[in-house]
């Protein structure tokens, strides 16, 4: 017979959301499938790790769900650049073959070629 601590070790256990493996990669060239805003990615975290009152702030008809990876894009668009934070349901594999115009982007990585950046070797884990 099992020994009681052992018993409920497992009820006071954090279980942790199931994981969707990423389709996009550091250095991918996307484009957002509903806005059409244009970016490269910086970062991926494998769940939704933004704040709640970000979350709600989107339009319920539009609000992806929290159990895939999101990606941060060093963005642009026709008049901007700036930082975004996007599900994976909602990213594209960009096909303009075009650098993203965004100014931290030489901080990050190195020459762009064949629709991705490499990020540069200081950056690398």
């Amino acid at each position: 017979m099992p020994r009681h601590d052992t018993l409920f070790a497992d009820a006071d256990a954090v279980i942790a959301p199931p994981v969707a493996h990423a389709l996009f990669s550091i250095g991918d060239v996307v484009r957002h499938r509903i806005f059409g805003f244009r970016g490269v990615i910086f970062d991926v975290d494998p769940v939704f790790a933004n704040t709640e009152e970000w979350y709600q702030a989107i339009p319920e008809e539009v609000r992806p769900r929290k159990d895939q990876p999101f990606y941060h894009l060093l963005a642009e668009n026709g008049e901007t650049s700036y930082v975004a934070y996007v599900s994976q349901q909602n990213i594209l594999v960009d096909d303009s073959d075009e650098p993203v115009d965004h100014p931290a982007i030489g901080d990050i990585f190195g020459p762009y070629s064949e629709g991705r950046y490499q990020l540069r070797r200081e950056h690398m884990h």
